[in-house]
């Protein structure tokens, strides 16, 4: 326990003195491997991890994944959607915010990126809500919220990292999201709906549209909803793996933005660059969570913790229910990404131990990453927001946020205190 105590609190120490988290977990993995087994096998085995992640065929999930939700970007899905929602509940106080969580949540399905689909709807929906009258707070709250969105909708590229670092079944993952996607989804707008009836004149509501013009905005989403229904469906019904839905995601993106004439060569060179420099980092910050990982199943430390729960007879479910609060409270003070590559090897083993299931406890840690993307004052995605709309001060957007993190707090809860779900869609996999 004592070697990965040390091992944690050098990552810290690391991170303090601004080293990247990637390079801070593989030196402090190797160098622990190496203090604990020996050098040499430590060279071995971070050069197997290297390599088994450069070639593992699975991993190919991550780029084409990526690489649909950027071309799908590109092809202007997002401001159809907003379009559409806007057409059908604009016209309801607080509609722009309902129109917007609704969007995020079916541009976050394909694009797979929470930081993605806030950036991306803060230059769709917030000129409007501006326009319209609407406080920084709920706007700059809604859409920081409606982004987390895009990670719990499968493809989901959260779900693959917890899959692949977990072997979970990655196409029973993204079924187990649907179910909790519409959910808060759902309980999102609920928040809206008390938030706007407690402060009316921060969302005043817009003119009503015709069923005609209701009509035509949603005949410009059958593309990008065909194309999500067979890549899910396809994966959800056995046709193909997670690996080759992606690739016929990436593949139809990519001829549903040309169809469009969304490409010149720039907007096509700067959709694959940024395409690869996020791959690049995820796959940097998997091979260093792995070596890491591997230094502490070299300790004690996961016996230990395992002896301790065991000992301390509480009933399992309050044990997954002190993780969580444990991960709510981490969010606060932690990148996301990075608390769950440095717990899970910690908390993984006890949970399958407790007798729970894999997919149920990957849902869970979707959910408090979504938590922890928006709480304040390290959410990743207040900070997006706050560079993308300089003229709205952070404290506006931290203001508006808190009770959505509430929001998603409850829904956590519901997802804890309710297994099947999460299960019920997984089960039919069976």
């Amino acid at each position: 326990m004592t070697e990965s105590l040390l091992g944690f609190s050098a990552i810290f120490a690391l991170a303090i003195l601004r080293i990247p988290l990637a390079f801070a977990m593989g030196l402090v993995g190797f160098v622990g491997i190496g203090a604990t087994i020996g050098w040499i096998p430590a060279m071995a085995s971070t050069a197997q991890v290297v390599h088994e992640t450069g070639f593992a065929y699975i991993l190919s999930t991550i780029p084409l994944f990526i690489l649909m939700g950027n071309f799908m970007a590109a092809a202007g899905l997002a401001e159809e959607l907003f379009v559409a929602a806007h057409a059908f509940v604009g016209h309801i106080r607080g509609g722009l915010a309902h129109a917007t969580i609704v969007a995020s949540a079916g541009f976050g399905g394909p694009c797979g990126s929470s930081i993605a689909t806030a950036a991306t709807m803060s230059k769709v929906a917030y000129p409007p809500m501006k326009r319209l009258g609407y406080s920084d707070a709920l706007s700059t709250g809604v859409l920081a919220a409606g982004g987390t969105l895009g990670i719990m909708i499968p493809p989901s590229t959260i779900m693959v990292i917890y899959g692949i670092i977990t072997q979970t079944h990655i196409g029973k993952l993204f079924a187990a999201g649907i179910i909790p996607g519409i959910l808060t989804t759902v309980l999102l707008m609920m928040g809206v709906v008390y938030l706007t009836c407690r402060d009316p004149e921060h969302a005043p509501p817009g003119e009503k549209t015709s069923w005609d013009e209701r009509w035509k905005a949603l005949k410009g989403i059958w593309g990008s909803a065909v194309l999500l229904l067979v890549v899910l469906g396809g994966i959800y019904g056995g046709v193909f793996t997670a690996t080759e839905g992606a690739g016929m995601g990436a593949a139809g993106a990519f001829l549903f933005a040309m169809a469009r004439r969304a490409f010149t060569w720039k907007t096509l060179f700067d959709t694959l660059i940024e395409s690869a420099r996020t791959t690049a980092m995820l796959f940097t910050l998997l091979i260093a969570a792995s070596v890491f990982a591997n230094f502490v199943n070299y300790t004690s430390m996961p016996n230990d913790l395992k002896d301790l729960i065991t000992n301390a007879g509480l009933p399992p479910i309050m044990v997954v229910g002190a993780m969580m609060l444990i991960y709510v409270i981490l969010g606060t003070v932690m990148e996301e990404l990075t608390m769950v590559l440095l717990t899970i090897p910690l908390f993984f083993p006890i949970v399958v131990q407790l007798g729970f299931d894999p997919v149920w406890f990957g849902i869970l840690i979707v959910m408090v990453v979504q938590i922890g993307l928006i709480s304040p004052p390290v959410g990743m995605n207040l900070f997006v927001l706050n560079a993308l709309l300089p003229n709205v001060g952070l404290s506006n957007i931290f203001r508006g946020v808190w009770p959505l993190v509430v929001v998603l707090v409850i829904a956590l809860v519901i997802l804890l205190a309710f297994p099947s779900l999460s299960l019920w869609l997984p089960s039919m996999m069976d």
